[in-house]
Parts: structure tokens; sequence; C-alpha cells
């Protein structure tokens, strides 16, 4: 009798696991997909999600794609094969002004920059460039602001692709390949404390591919920053549009080593750095390099076993109005490679000028405001 009890017990038992896991599969189902609905009406029209799949400790949305507008020089603003969401879902039912968040990964993303003929910079417009209606704003006012802790974000294997139209028509191309980036410690909306970032990849050339990496961290409320920034090996070919004019000589082979540190504290900028041309084969014509006549450049590499060499030193306040990132790297640049190109002390003045507004447009492109 008490077995028979027993197992009518334990079919009941079962029965009831089984009727509350099919409700719990459809119901999951059910809000997954509404869920999917929602990240792709918030991202746009232009937006497409392959699947959401919710699990208990993390939420994988695969095949996110954001197609790009009419006139885009890529097909997709953005593209990710796979991002993980790992919550702290414990945290959230104590708190909910607060949404602690472990880890974010994503794979194999591409995202894709414009930069215009007037210089701004435009990535993801269907998403970051929408109107936001006037209602939206008052009730995002009125709501209690809820804070965002992000302990680490993690890429891997990412691709970017940066249209420049400023310099060239068409748009100038780089792309940067099999890059690895790492972010701990991100809040947000008010972003205080030190956010640590490090990032590495392959810069593409014609006839070589580069490196780049960069580490440090930046507290991005007060933008104190202590970042160490290496380019290695990085195809001249590739950066010739921010090197030289139009009616100066192009550029055969050579590549370029840049290696930075720049610490920013109390609105200070200071960061020495070094850059080394190698191997530099210029087009077989006269006319300047740089601003430099050609014939000095390419005594001076033979003088100095195919390589030049230039430290300098960028210092200034960046809130200063006055103060210019661009001018000051093409001060100190200009002035290191023509006292290195022998020029005579009397048109040192006129050709460091000169070879500043060439080395130094390099800057002025990529870090124009």
């Amino acid at each position: 009798m008490k077995t028979r009890r027993l197992t009518r017990i334990l079919i009941g038992l079962i029965m009831t696991l089984a009727v509350l896991a099919g409700a719990a599969y459809f119901g999951l189902r059910y809000a997954t997909q509404l869920l999917k609905t929602q990240v792709e009406t918030a991202l746009g029209s232009d937006a497409e999600i392959g699947e959401i799949v919710v699990g208990w400790s993390e939420i994988v949305v695969n095949q996110v794609t954001i197609h790009a507008p009419k006139g885009w020089p890529a097909a997709d603003a953005l593209r990710a094969k796979k991002i993980t969401i790992v919550p702290d879902l414990r945290g959230l039912l104590s708190d909910r002004s607060k949404v602690h968040i472990h880890r974010i990964r994503i794979d194999e993303a591409f995202l894709s920059i414009l930069r215009t003929r007037d210089g701004k910079v435009r990535l993801l417009p269907s998403l970051l460039e929408k109107p936001v209606k006037k209602e939206a704003d008052k009730t995002a006012a009125d709501s209690p602001a809820i804070h965002v802790i992000l302990n680490k974000i993690e890429l891997h294997d990412g691709a970017v692709e940066f249209f420049d139209a400023s310099v060239r028509q068409p748009a100038h191309k780089m792309r940067f390949e099999k890059l690895q980036a790492t972010v701990k410690d991100l809040r947000v909306p008010d972003l205080s404390g030190r956010t640590g970032i490090a990032l590495e990849g392959i810069f593409k050339g014609v006839r070589r591919d580069g490196k780049l990496s960069l580490a440090g961290w930046a507290e991005l409320a007060t933008k104190d920053s202590h970042m160490a920034t290496t380019l290695a090996g990085v195809d001249l070919i590739a950066l010739q549009p921010y090197l030289i004019k139009a009616a100066e000589t192009g550029v055969k082979r050579g590549t370029l080593d840049l290696s930075l540190k720049s610490t920013v504290k109390n609105k200070h900028l200071h960061a020495p750095g070094t850059v080394i041309l190698t191997d530099l084969e210029l087009n077989e014509k006269g006319g300047t390099f740089m601003g430099i006549p050609r014939q000095a450049v390419i005594a001076s590499l033979k003088n100095r076993k195919n390589q030049i060499t230039v430290n300098f030193a960028l210092n200034g306040n960046i809130d200063d109005p006055k103060f210019s990132l661009n001018d000051s790297f093409a001060k100190n640049i200009g002035a290191g490679v023509a006292g290195l190109l022998g020029l005579s002390i009397e048109g040192l003045t006129e050709s460091v000028g000169s070879a500043a507004q060439g080395v130094g447009s390099v800057f002025k492109k990529l870090f124009s405001k």
C-alpha cells in the first residue's frame, strides 16, 4: 500500500513538473520573441537579429546586422556574429535602480565609420542620428536614472573599416582586422572612476600589414587618462593621402612605426613619442615629400641605413582653445625631420613649416574637430 501511494505521489510530481516545464518553455519562447521584437525596434528599421537565446545565466544574441543607409561606402554599418551578455540577476532583483553586468562578449563584429568631406565622423547613422521626440525627452527626464555597471566588455576578432572622404574622393579606406579589445569597469551614465582599455589588432596595408596596440586607462568624467599607443610596421602606402599633397611625389614602399605615451591630468596633456620611417622608396620623379625636397629625403635615408627616427613631445591644455594637438605634433615632427635632413639654419623656418604641414596632416585629418 505504501509503495503504491509513493508511486502515485511520484507520478503526480512528474506530471506536475512536466506541465510546469511545458508552461515555462512556451512562456520563455513568447518572452524571447517579444524581446527580439523590442530589440529590433530599438535598433531601427535597418536592423536584423537572427535569434535571441535566453538562458538561466546569460543572454545570447546571434547574427546582429544594421544595414547601412543609401550612399554609405559599405553595405553594413554593423555586424556581429554573436553577443553574449552575462547579467547579475540577483543584484537586479535586490536593486532595480542599478543594472550590474558581469560581462559582455562580442564575437566577430564589423563596424564601418565614415568621415565626411567637412570632417564630421559618422557611425551607426540609423541608430545614433535618429531624431529624438520631445515627449520622449520629457518622459526620460521624469524617470529616475538607471545606473549600469559593466565589469568587462570583450571584443574578439573584430574588424573596422574607416572611410575618409576629407582626404580623397572616393573616400580613402583603412581597414583594421583581428581586433581584440577589453574595456573594464565602465559606469553609465556618470562615467566615474577609471575605465581600463586595451586593444590590439592588424592595420591592413597594400604591401604588408602592420600592428596596432593601445593600453591604459581613462576617467571619462574628468578626461584624465594614461595611454600607451604603438603602431608597428604600418604600410606607408595606406597612409599616403595623409602624408603627401597631390602635387608631391608618391610612395612606392616603406613602413611607419610610432610609439606614444600620453598622460592627461587636470586637463594638461604630456605625450612623448617616437616616429620611425623605414625603407622609404619614392616614385621616380622630382618634387617634394612632406614638404621636403625628394633628393634630400633620399640622401638622408642612405646616410641612416634606410631609416629616419624622430623623437617628439606633445604638451598643452586640452581645454585651451588656442592649443591644437595637430599643430603641436606638426611643429615637433616637422622640426625633427628638417633637422635630421641637414637643412640649413637660414632655411629651417620655411622648410619646417612646409614639412610640418605635410607630416602634421596625418593628425590634422585623424583628430580634427
